[in-house]
């Protein structure tokens, strides 16, 4: 087990297997708040693992801003802060304007409309992976079922889903030399810093957005393109160009990464825990209430950020840290934080003081498991 002393949440050999559940455990114990090293150009981050502290950071919004850029592990500047913002990098009025644009179509009552439609592409999924000797499960069915919903609810042909899929990859895999069409660390993805993911394939899915967003603007078609080219947030300001544009490629990436991960997650712990796939055969009563831990446990989103407005007044405060209690989502989620920290901080809550930034520090926040917060 890594220990504290030397560990870096930054390294992603910690997360090979899965998360580091024990690692977690640690830093929750003996170090709440920890400094971690990053390679530059980033500049390091602090760490947040006790799950009420993190609720705080998650709904402070007067100390805490989501508008800088919440879905990279990249820092970036402002310019590039305002050309990718998305409804994820935005506070208050707005963020609530665009999220309720899209709200109303995937509310239970709206759902319900897809059942048979849902039941179907489930089935058609199985029956073809299951006719063959061997499958690829994250292939054959975590990815084709999510990208099959996806594209009825933007209402895009069918031939099409394997190119959104395709993008998702290229651009969510900007590390993967076998995804990306340009790695995030090599210098030539310099040309593309603007770019969701620095991922040429953000232009490709801007252009086939805006296509879709011709043909429709104007229609009475209840598919997602149409609400958000034809409709008006709540606060009164329409969708520009790079409002629909973000707000589209979200919905392509989101849609169809989250989705599969959970998927793909959640059929690996139930294979690593027989016990509990027998419990569910069993009871199938049961599976109404497993698909919502599946949610909880399955990790689908593993990074968003925010800035500081001010200091958080936990921030230092041993006492505060003591304790703990447990509520809201149990996500196993990385969420990538600012905060400011002071670096001469000598709290006990903060072991690790020494910051190569100039007082001034981004905060990751690790949520925890379910089994975890009784004891965080």
């Amino acid at each position: 087990m890594a220990t504290t002393t030397h560990v870096t949440l930054a390294d992603l050999d910690l997360f090979a297997n899965g998360a580091p559940w024990a690692t977690f455990d640690e830093l929750r114990a003996h170090d709440p708040v920890s400094w971690n090293e990053e390679d530059a150009p980033n500049k390091g981050f602090w760490g947040v693992t006790r799950y009420q502290d993190i609720v705080e950071v998650l709904r402070d919004t007067e100390t805490f801003s989501s508008e800088v850029g919440a879905v990279n592990l990249e820092e970036l500047d402002q310019s590039q802060i305002e050309i990718r913002k998305s409804m994820l990098e935005r506070d208050g009025t707005r963020h609530r304007a665009l999220r309720k644009l899209l709200q109303p179509a995937f509310t239970p009552k709206a759902l319900a409309v897809y059942e048979s439609f849902l039941r179907g592409v489930t089935a058609n999924s199985l029956d073809v992976a299951l006719a063959r000797d061997q499958f690829d499960f994250v292939d054959d069915v975590a990815a084709d079922f999510p990208i099959r919903v996806l594209a009825r609810l933007l209402g895009v042909p069918e031939e099409d889903t394997d190119q959104l899929i395709e993008w998702g990859n290229r651009m969510v895999g900007n590390t993967d030399p076998e995804s990306a069409d340009v790695l995030a660390s090599d210098p030539d993805s310099e040309k593309y810093r603007d770019l969701p993911f620095r991922s040429p394939a953000a232009l490709e899915v801007f252009e086939y957005g805006f296509a879709l967003a011709q043909e429709r603007r104007g229609g009475t078609g209840d598919d997602l393109v149409s609400q958000l080219v034809n409709g008006v947030p709540i606060d009164g300001i329409p969708l520009d160009d790079r409002d629909f544009r973000n707000y589209f490629l979200l919905l392509v990436v989101a849609g169809n990464e989250t989705t599969r991960h959970t998927i793909s997650h959640t059929m690996n712990h139930l294979i690593n825990h027989p016990d509990q796939m027998e419990l569910l055969r069993q009871n199938p009563d049961k599976i109404d209430w497993a698909v919502e831990e599946f949610l909880r446990y399955a990790s689908r989103c593993t990074t968003s950020a925010e800035l500081p407005l001010k200091t958080p007044n936990w921030v230092g405060a041993a006492s505060k840290l003591e304790t703990r209690w447990s509520c809201g989502s149990p996500r196993v989620t990385v969420i990538r934080r600012s905060s400011m920290i002071p670096t001469d901080s000598t709290s006990s809550a903060i072991r690790t003081s020494t910051c190569p930034s100039v007082g001034v520090a981004r905060t990751c926040v690790w949520a925890t498991p379910w089994h975890a917060w009784r004891s965080a």
